[in-house]
C-alpha cells in the first residue's frame, strides 16, 4: 500500500494531520483551495462592509461594525499564516486582490465564482447602504455560523483549532447585526426597506452554500474536510433563517 493510499485510509477513519510535512499532494491541493476560500470572502466581506461604516445610524453602531470590519481581516490573517506554512506568499496574497471591487447589481452568478480571487460569489454583490449591509450580514452572518461548523472539524488539526477559535467571534458579528435588525425594523420604513433587502439577498447567500450535484464533495469526504453536504448546510441555513425573519416581521 501507498503512503498515500495509507493516509487516505486514515482519514477516513478520523485521523488528522497535524503539518504540512505529512499531507499528499492532493490533500494539500484541496486544503489550500478551502483555506483560500475563506481568506479572501472574509478579505472581501471586511471590504465591502468597510465601504458603509459611515452611512451607520450612531456611534454604536459605527463601532460595532469597525469591530466587524477589523475582526473579519484578522481572521482572513489567522488562517493566511497557515497558508505560509504551504509555501503562500501572504505578504503578496493579501494586498494583490481588488477586495473592494463588485459586479454590478443585477448579475445572476449563482454559486459560480468570478474574478482572480476564491471569495465566494456572494461577496460579489455591491451593497447598499446601511439598511443592506445589516441585513446581509444577518442573513450572511448565520451562514458563516453553520460553515464554521463543519469546517471545525477539518482533519487538519491546525486549521480546525484556528476555526474553533475565531467562530465565536463570527457568532458575535451575527448577533450584532440582529441588533441592528431589530432597531430598524421597529419603524414601517425601516421594515419595508429591510425586506427588500432580505428579497435580494436571502437567494445569493443560499447560493453560496454550493451546488448540490457537487462533484467535488466525496474526495473532501474522503479527506475528512467535509462531513456534510452542501444541501444538509442549506437546509439548516434556510431553517433557522425562516424562524429568526419571522421573529423580525420579515419571514
Amino acid at each position: 500500500m501507498s503512503d498515500t493510499m495509507a493516509i487516505e485510509d486514515y482519514l477516513r477513519q478520523g485521523g488528522v494531520l497535524t503539518n504540512p510535512s505529512n499531507v499528499p499532494p492532493r490533500y494539500r491541493g484541496e486544503l489550500l483551495r478551502l483555506m483560500a476560500t475563506f481568506v479572501d470572502s472574509e478579505l472581501a466581506g471586511s471590504a465591502g462592509f468597510a465601504d458603509v461604516i459611515n452611512d451607520a445610524p450612531s456611534l454604536k453602531a459605527r463601532i460595532a461594525a469597525s469591530r466587524i470590519v477589523l475582526e473579519k481581516t484578522d481572521h482572513a490573517g489567522r488562517v493566511l499564516d497557515l497558508m505560509g506554512t504551504f509555501g503562500a506568499d501572504t505578504a503578496r496574497y493579501a494586498v494583490h486582490h481588488p477586495w473592494a471591487a463588485r459586479l454590478d447589481r443585477d448579475a445572476d452568478l449563482g454559486a459560480a465564482r468570478r474574478g482572480s480571487d476564491m471569495r465566494l460569489s456572494v461577496f460579489h454583490y455591491p451593497l447598499r447602504g446601511w439598511i443592506d449591509a445589516v441585513v446581509m450580514n444577518v442573513l450572511m452572518g448565520r451562514a458563516v455560523g453553520i460553515q464554521l461548523q463543519e469546517f471545525s472539524r477539518v482533519s487538519y488539526a491546525p486549521l480546525a483549532d484556528v476555526f474553533r477559535e475565531i467562530a465565536p467571534r463570527e457568532a458575535r458579528h451575527a448577533e450584532l447585526g440582529e441588533e441592528g435588525l431589530a432597531r430598524i425594523v421597529a419603524t414601517a420604513e425601516g421594515c419595508e426597506a429591510a425586506r427588500r433587502s432580505v428579497a435580494f439577498w436571502r437567494p445569493r447567500v443560499a447560493a453560496s452554500f454550493g451546488r448540490e450535484d457537487s462533484t467535488r464533495f466525496d474526495t473532501l469526504q474522503r479527506f475528512g474536510l467535509r462531513h456534510r453536504t452542501n444541501q444538509e448546510l442549506l437546509a439548516v441555513w434556510a431553517t433557522e433563517m425562516e424562524a429568526r425573519l419571522e421573529g423580525f416581521g420579515l419571514g
